[in-house]
């Protein structure tokens, strides 16, 4: 594809065929009358767990949305354009993500919709969206889009999903931590997802599932499901969320004092916590899966120091205004990347309104590689426009007096696996 560099960053050209051609990298804007722009901004409706048991994720999506969307804006917006953010609490509920989808296409006039975390969200708004012939931009985890379950309109370019995530992980816990595990997940969609994948995933390494601990998402003390972990158990695999992450952390400590199994969590246990939070000091040496690390790397590259500059984001992973203030670093990126692959997808489909709605979706489809770069500071990512779910790099950490040290990345390869769905089939 052909491009040109403007200040470190990658801008592609339009295309007049968009099949089979990748767009990659942040853009700056190309000139509006090219595509026959007006002033009118381009609207993006940003559904966003404010409250709920989402809402510490959803302030950081906000924060990180705001400033990928003043950047876009000061590199020109989009074709020539200027980029608009309008959000809408959906509460983390299904049914009232499916009212703020409504509210965005007839009401503020949005152009697409985006931001989505919790899997039981998405799944519940997903149906409206196509109703709609709203473009959905989900930034989620969840494999519910590449699973097929959901629609064409609904896409996930930003962040890679649940079982591309325990594919890349399970060969590190075999072969370092143990082969017999027991999970404790939520008791939704997107623990259901790790229960499912991890369980086939560590199956093929050689070991497995000894027992599988469901915990409602609204539960606030878990001391009563420790008893449940057989006492065979090597290895306690931990993903948890909502706003009792930092409890079920700290009780799982005090039940197993120092003798303690080998411990492998997902980052989402202590999103927005503060590993030096009294009661976490079992934790250390234990491993935990992150989206993008949280704490600033010896190898940190340009990328992750301009993105955390443009958030706010101090090199310990939390608010340059208040280190008290953890972010969910894990991640937020993806809103970030998400809106600049939308920024790609316009500027490829000569976008100007929702007439276009569809060729923005053919667009992205036709996306494929996307380096790593101010765009995409996680790391470089591959998208699949059948399945519309992107791949990347996972990271395994090791908690270290107090922060996370990266001690394995894995390829993008490891956690690519054969297609399910090809939405290209579905009509627009």
């Amino acid at each position: 594809m052909a491009q040109q560099k403007t200040d470190g960053l990658i801008a592609p050209t339009r295309r007049a065929v968009l099949k089979g051609v990748a767009a990659t990298g942040l853009a700056t804007a190309m000139p509006g009358h090219l595509y026959g722009a007006t002033d009118e901004p381009i609207r993006v409706g940003f559904q966003v767990h404010r409250t709920g048991i989402g809402a510490s994720y959803g302030r950081w999506y906000d924060r990180t949305t705001t400033a990928a969307a003043r950047v876009i804006n000061e590199a020109g917006g989009i074709n020539g354009r200027p980029l608009e953010i309008i959000a809408e609490d959906d509460g983390t509920d299904p049914k009232r993500g499916a009212e703020v989808l409504e509210k965005f296409a007839n009401q503020h006039n949005c152009d697409i919709a985006y931001g989505t975390l919790f899997s039981h969200v998405v799944i519940g708004s997903a149906p409206r969206a196509a109703e709609l012939k709203l473009p959905y931009f989900v930034v989620s985890e969840g494999h519910h889009v590449a699973s097929g379950m959901l629609n064409r309109y609904t896409l996930q370019p930003g962040i890679t999903d649940v079982k591309s995530q325990v594919q890349a992980m399970a060969p590190f816990v075999a072969a370092n931590l143990g082969k017999k595990v027991t999970m404790i997940y939520p008791d939704f969609a997107f623990g259901h997802n790790h229960r499912d994948f991890f369980g086939d995933a560590i199956e093929k390494e050689g070991g497995q599932v000894v027992a599988k601990i469901a915990i409602p998402p609204t539960e606030t003390s878990f001391t009563r499901y420790f008893p449940q972990i057989p006492r065979e158990t090597e290895v306690i695999y931990h993903v948890m969320v909502g706003p009792a992450v930092l409890t079920f952390v700290k009780e799982m400590g005090e039940f197993f004092g120092p003798s303690s199994p080998e411990i492998f969590g997902f980052i989402d246990s202590l999103e927005a916590v503060d590993l030096a939070t009294p009661g976490l000091e079992f934790l250390d040496g234990s491993f935990f899966w992150e989206g993008h690390p949280r704490y600033a790397q010896p190898d940190q590259t340009e990328y992750d120091k301009f993105y955390r500059e443009q958030v706010g984001v101090d090199e310990n992973g939390a608010s340059v205004d208040d280190p008290r203030d953890v972010s969910t670093y894990s991640h937020m990126f993806a809103c970030w990347e998400t809106l600049h692959v939308i920024k790609d997808g316009m500027e490829a489909a000569g976008y100007k309104g929702p007439q276009d709605r569809a060729a923005l979706i053919e667009a992205v489809e036709a996306m494929t590689d996307m380096p790593e770069s101010r765009a995409h500071p996680q790391g470089p990512k591959i998208f699949n426009g059948k399945t519309h779910q992107v791949f990347g790099v996972q990271y395994i950490s090791q908690v270290n007096g107090g922060r996370l040290d990266v001690k394995h990345v894995t390829s993008i390869e490891d956690g690519l696996y054969p297609d399910e769905v090809d939405y290209t089939t579905q009509p627009l």
